[in-house]
């Protein structure tokens, strides 16, 4: 069935040239034709309007005699029944001319049902691009999965294998690899408060995403309600603070740390206060430039008083069960005194490794993100959380895999640094994000205001920031579940 996709807006004009000369000439659409659709419930008998159209013309009016109240138009005139069809004859924007703006409506029953009217917004014409992205995803989803499956079967299997056959010491000794550095493997890292803060952060946010996309994928979060989806991500936050003590007090404690008020209130305050600060200055801006767009001051209250009255008692309340329970035992002892680190190959400089580990996540979503940086840019609607759900998927996957590999990689050149660079492998995707945004303001965007610039690069921080913070946790995540599970399996003297 074909479907109409629409503008969303009209032009107010355009420009061309007159038959036979080349001269650029500007034309002005000074006649808008309303269709104003509506169905009628056969039930009640009652009609509710369910949409309407807008088709401008450009149209130079004629009429005779002097203009007054009473003068009617040759071009357009309601009483004869004469509309305009057509922009034959254009009204060309001409200094010290006169411009005669006119409209005409017009009813016309419809099909479309009350319930189906946002339907004509949400039509995306290029889901072909989706699937491509989707499909291109895959193929790098399926890459790293080979690669995770060839280590954790074959190389990881066979390690073991040999390691636990050995009889003496002193083969034990002439081994070299991952297992070498057993005893250091799990020692606390350098600044471990703030990893545990980030991971707490990350978990929060991660939780936010996920109950979102299930919302919205099922419906609930429709275009009509207009701020419906800022609003439930909002709330959302706001109780995933739980999660968010809870993870960070479970591996500040497993850190052997002491003073979980302390890490509690870090993680409350430090993420959030960060992009609140950021905000602030922003709408500031907004203030100043006395736009509509900016968030009054109640609203600005109501979201102070969310995140002081129900985010930090929540992440307090996470905080204070994680710490009554026991901490997590690691599965190796770690040596009192640290292993001295062997002289790294050039791939494996720490700056270059994570760098090259951010490039596949992000390559992941970023034809995605080309439509969700247009939603919000250029007014256009975005409800496709079908395919957003399955690029979030796959984005879980490739973060996870791309930790997994790089780290498997640093523990066989026997450097066990891998807390931090677990976290910024995949966290590096969004320093790829903030420079693609950059790339989209300069080739896709018309915007010459100052302020404005600041506020796209503002927000578009704030999003990076956040997107550091969920693929970092979820890169962390999977090497902390992955070094645990080798590390398990074999036999230590």
């Amino acid at each position: 069935m074909d479907s109409v996709v629409y503008q969303h807006g009209f032009s107010i004009g355009l420009t061309g040239q007159y038959a036979g000369k080349k001269e650029q000439k500007y034309f002005i659409n000074n006649h808008l034709t309303f269709t104003v659709k509506f169905h009628k419930d056969e039930q009640t008998d009652a009609a509710r309007i369910v949409g309407f159209e807008v088709k401008p013309f450009s149209v130079r009016h004629e009429y005779e005699g002097k203009w007054d109240d009473k003068t009617r138009l040759t071009t357009c005139d309601p009483h004869a029944k004469r509309t305009v069809t057509s922009s034959d004859s254009p009204q060309e924007v001409e200094d010290k001319k006169e411009i005669i703006f006119t409209y005409d409506v017009e009813f016309k029953e419809s099909e479309i049902k009350w319930a189906s009217r946002w339907d004509t917004y949400l039509y995306m014409a290029d889901d072909q691009i989706h699937w491509f992205s989707i499909v291109n995803s895959l193929m790098i989803v399926l890459f790293l999965s080979g690669m995770v499956a060839m280590i954790m079967l074959r190389t990881l299997y066979r390690d073991i294998s040999k390691y636990n056959q050995l009889e003496t010491q002193e083969e034990a000794q002439e081994e070299t690899g991952w297992k070498l550095v057993h005893g250091d493997v799990f020692r606390p890292p350098a600044n471990s408060d703030l990893l545990c803060v980030y991971v707490g952060n990350g978990v929060q946010f991660f939780g936010m995403i996920v109950v979102t996309m299930i919302f919205a994928s099922l419906g609930f979060l429709s275009p009509s309600n207009r701020g419906g989806l800022m609003t439930a991500m909002l709330l959302l936050w706001v109780f995933m603070g739980l999660f968010a003590g809870y993870a960070s007090a479970c591996l500040y404690k497993m850190f052997k740390g002491t003073e979980w008020k302390k890490i509690t209130l870090k993680t409350a305050f430090m993420f959030p206060g960060i992009i609140f600060a950021i905000f602030f200055v922003l709408n500031g801006l907004i203030w100043g430039e006395k736009s509509s767009g900016a968030v009054p001051f109640g609203t600005m209250f109501a979201l102070v008083f969310l995140w002081f009255c129900i985010s930090v008692p929540l992440v307090f309340v996470g905080s204070y069960v994680a710490f009554k329970k026991p901490a997590i035992e690691d599965p190796v002892k770690t040596n009192k005194i640290p292993r001295q680190i062997p002289e790294q190959a050039w791939y494996m400089n720490p700056i270059f490794s994570i760098l090259i580990g951010g490039i596949l996540p992000f390559g992941a979503v970023f034809i995605e993100l080309f439509f969700i940086l247009t939603s919000i840019w250029l007014q256009q609607f975005y409800y496709i959380f079908g395919f957003l759900s399955i690029v979030f998927i796959i984005l879980i996957v490739t973060c996870a895999e791309i930790s997994i590999v790089l780290c498997y990689f640093q523990l066989c050149s026997e450097d066990y640094l891998w807390w931090w660079r677990s976290y910024l492998t995949a966290g590096s995707s969004a320093l790829y994000l903030f420079l693609y945004t950059a790339f989209y303001f300069f080739t896709k965007l018309n915007i010459t205001k100052p302020v404005s610039g600041i506020l796209y690069f503002g927000y578009m921080l704030i999003a990076s920031y956040a997107f550091f913070v969920v693929t970092g946790t979820i890169g962390f995540l999977a090497c902390f579940w992955f070094t645990r599970l080798i590390y398990s399996s074999v036999k230590i003297d």
